[in-house]
């Protein structure tokens, strides 16, 4: 959005919009930097609309609040987190804003805060989603659930920098979400609206983050445009107002996750979600930093759950099974990993499919998630 002319910034903005939209923004803003322009918020008041923008030169993000009377346009460059600080602090339902060249002030009806800020020319370049056509679009509600079933299973300081991030993998009208940190994967299924060739990138998982935290109402439209290394989301919500996440890709080449998939498994568990859940969770209480697996046993119509800390004690918890094919196997897994598995399912049961005690295994939700978690050795 470009101002049209420099003026004195001034509007009264409804306070919890401001406090929800700077909580999105210093998400964003650079941590420690030799450039303090990095740190602050562009803030833009133009057609009764405020458009706040920041950006850490990797990840850039505007947002836009329309709970906004706007008597004069105008814009102003200031620190994001203590402008943050501030409108949080007030209790008013609403904040007068005055911001001119080089400072921005805040008024409530028992308060007034000055904040020094930069010139505009020092602002970072945002990017722009324009009027472009998008790669593809997909409902805001099914894009939230299929990262919700992916980018917990990324991995965080890794070395092998290209499973920091989530694999987009687009075939058509079908997007594939999947990511790994080398002992577990995730693959979360989705249909959108595309024409354009398939595409493959990996996006960071700060930008994935971000862009959930976007989506919080479920409601809207997603527009999504790869080019020149970077991905730029646009999201349209039922009210009217947008924002704008743009990231650079992460580079490197994500691993070939389908030759991953375990093949010709024989034994496959049907099993009540919430029951399995609570089980592995309680059986988590007898785990320690030494001993950090549950043995799970598989066994006809029943599910025997162990574990063990040797300076603790154990913990046996039997739950049923509602259809079980195979040979009975014992097998163990890291209990958080199943646990973070069965929390986005999504799904009264899960099928758990397996084929040794030492190869990984197999659990399915329905036709849109697919895990597979390594096992670990309890002896």
């Amino acid at each position: 959005m470009e101002v049209k002319e420099m003026t004195n910034m001034k509007a009264v903005c409804d306070r919890d919009a401001l406090v929800e939209a700077m909580g999105l923004i210093t998400g964003v803003v650079a941590g420690r930097t030799p450039t303090p322009a990095l740190q602050c918020v562009r803030m833009m008041g133009q057609d009764g609309v405020m458009q706040l923008a920041a950006s850490d030169t990797e990840i850039s993000l505007t947002l836009t609040i329309d709970r906004v009377d706007l008597e004069t346009d105008g814009e102003a460059l200031v620190p994001a987190d203590k402008f943050a600080q501030i409108a949080k602090s007030c209790d008013d339902a609403t904040l007068t804003i005055v911001g001119d060249d080089n400072s921005l002030v805040v008024r409530s009806s028992d308060s007034r805060f000055k904040v020094f800020g930069f010139p505009m020319s020092e602002a970072a370049n945002v990017p722009e989603f324009g009027d472009v056509e998008p790669d593809f679009t997909m409902d805001a509600a099914s894009l939230k659930t299929i990262m919700e079933k992916s980018t917990f299973a990324a991995a965080t300081d890794h070395s092998r920098y290209a499973i920091n991030g989530v694999l987009l993998d687009r075939a058509g009208n079908q997007v594939r979400l999947v990511a790994t940190n080398g002992h577990r994967l995730a693959i979360a299924t989705g249909s959108c609206d595309g024409n354009k060739e398939n595409q493959k990138c990996i996006i960071p998982t700060k930008a994935m983050t971000l862009l959930k935290r976007l989506l919080h109402d479920d409601k809207g439209t997603v527009s999504i445009r790869v080019e020149g290394g970077q991905i730029i989301m646009h999201v349209s919500h039922e009210q009217g107002t947008t924002a704008t996440l743009s990231s650079n890709l992460v580079e490197g080449t994500f691993p070939p996750f389908e030759d991953v998939i375990p093949k010709d498994l024989d034994r496959k568990a049907t099993i009540a979600t919430d029951a399995l859940n609570k089980a592995i969770r309680r059986a988590h209480l007898m785990t320690n930093e030494e001993s950090r697996g549950v043995r799970l046993a598989f066994d006809g119509n029943k599910l025997q759950i162990t574990s063990r800390a040797p300076e603790t004690g154990e913990a046996e918890i039997e739950v049923p099974i509602a259809s079980f094919t195979g040979e009975r196997l014992e097998i163990g897994f890291n209990p958080v990993y199943i646990m973070d598995a069965l929390k986005v399912a999504g799904s009264d049961e899960i099928t758990i499919e397996l084929k040794k005690s030492e190869k990984p295994g197999l659990i399915r939700s329905g036709n849109n998630f697919t895990y597979i978690i390594m096992p670990v050795s309890l002896t």
